[in-house]
């Protein structure tokens, strides 16, 4: 079975991807999906890999350092505008429970749970608003998030520049499964987070 508007967005995200601003967009969807943007940075970073191999490691380094300064955006939504800001973000994901037991959680764990939420399917911007909500120390807060997201992008880069042809063609025959299977890990995570 073949979603034709799933081509598309694929299609558009390869061209994207080889574009000579691709590392621009990709900075941008990596810092504003760290404390509001459903939408995670990997579908453009993966594709960049593959269409300039060489630079998998550049990639990897921008939208590690966007992701980390959009979680320290977050982290302020969290600290200074819990009420204006994050209360109507928490809401729209339907996260009121959860980020309850995300303060707990921040109360007995610290920093290894902006390191779970930033390599995992768990929502990254959820465990940056909590994190200056509950008042965290920052400097635990940024090491935990650049090296989560560090590890989680620079993986997916170097195996999207290493295997990258033939996963794509893999890719490219059952589209519309392996988007299923990225929407279902996605929704899965935000079930998740809501269970903890």
């Amino acid at each position: 079975m073949e979603l034709p508007f799933i081509r598309s967005l694929y299609d558009w995200t390869l061209r994207l991807a080889a574009h000579p601003k691709a590392q621009v967009w990709m900075a941008i969807i990596s810092f504003a999906e760290s404390s509001f943007f459903p939408i995670p940075p990997d579908v453009i970073l993966a594709p960049m890999a593959v269409a300039r191999p060489d630079r998998w490691w550049r990639s990897a380094l921008i939208c590690t350092i966007a992701s980390a300064l959009g979680g320290a955006f977050g982290y302020l939504i969290g600290w200074g505008l819990y009420e204006a800001v994050a209360v109507p973000i928490i809401e729209a994901y339907k996260l009121e429970e959860a980020n309850e037991r995300f303060r707990e959680l921040y109360l007995q764990y610290d920093w290894m749970v902006v390191a779970i939420a930033g390599f995992t399917p768990i929502p990254y911007k959820l465990a940056t608003i909590a994190s200056g909500a509950v008042g965290m120390g920052i400097i635990p807060f940024m090491a935990a998030s650049v090296l989560s997201r560090g590890l989680r992008f620079f993986m997916v880069a170097f195996v999207a520049a290493k295997f990258g042809p033939p996963v794509l063609a893999v890719i490219e025959k059952r589209l519309t499964f392996f988007t299923l299977l990225f929407l279902a890990l996605l929704v899965g995570g935000f079930a998740l987070v809501r269970f903890l």
